[in-house]
């Protein structure tokens, strides 16, 4: 009983964890939203954007707003969007998506983490080879969707690939993934169709992997978890198999 009720706490713990994180990281995205297209989501895609991501982790509706009128006023902190590029332990490329207010207090931890993990930080551009940029989108799977009728329809967003997928409640996901620049396009498809998109993301998608063994990848992820438990960390993408 008592194992029971503690294995239930540090799960739950761990969720609420991982949701300020998310909230963290979606409340600076609203900011850079507000501050980049103005205040109202109907004119300002990115902030449409980023409140459908944020409404799909259940970030508030009050924390949302809050984002939005504190970002809206003259003297609200803005915030610099930079990517970082190195090697963890064992040769594995790891790229940081950051978004801070003080770029110096950013680079100085993330070249910190690398070193004491016995890793290295790159110059700008070096995993260019190793991650390409794609608009990322997911709607949840209902019985009435005829994937294969939709995914003629959505040729003429820039569709590449669509396929279905697992959530973490273990829902099907319908995933499409277009080109970095064809974001807007296929966004306003979804909107006209009547889609309801749970999230619409740019991630990397690593183009080979590396191959490493299971103590190695140990070494690897307790690196990334390191960093995405920094404030101005964004996204952190690796290559692994």
């Amino acid at each position: 009983m008592g194992r029971a009720f503690e294995f239930r706490k540090e799960r739950k713990f761990k969720r609420w964890a991982k949701m300020a994180v998310q909230f963290t990281r979606l409340g600076k995205e609203i900011a850079m939203s507000v501050k980049e297209g103005g205040p109202h989501p109907e004119s300002n895609s990115r902030l449409r954007t980023a409140i459908q991501n944020a409404k799909a982790v259940n970030m508030p509706k009050d924390r949302i707003e809050a984002a939005i009128k504190r970002a809206s006023e003259k003297d609200a902190a803005g915030y610099e969007e930079h990517v970082y590029e190195g090697y963890a332990p064992h040769g594995v490329p790891v790229l940081i998506e950051t978004a801070t207010d003080n770029t110096n207090r950013t680079v100085a931890n993330i070249r910190s983490y690398f070193s004491k993990a016995g890793g290295s930080l790159g110059k700008t551009g070096s995993l260019d080879f190793i991650f390409q940029r794609k608009s990322i989108f997911r709607f949840a799977a209902t019985d009435n969707l005829d994937l294969e009728e939709l995914e003629l329809e959505l040729i003429d967003g820039g569709l590449e690939e669509l396929y279905v997928e697992e959530d973490e409640e273990g829902n099907d996901v319908v995933v499409v993934q277009t080109s970095f620049e064809d974001f807007g396009n296929m966004q306003k498809l979804l909107e006209d169709k009547g889609i309801e998109v749970k999230s619409a993301k740019l991630e990397r998608i690593s183009l080979s992997q590396t191959e490493i063994s299971e103590e190695a990848a140990a070494d690897v992820l307790k690196l990334i978890d390191k960093i995405e438990e920094d404030d101005d960390v964004q996204a952190v993408y690796h290559n692994m198999a």
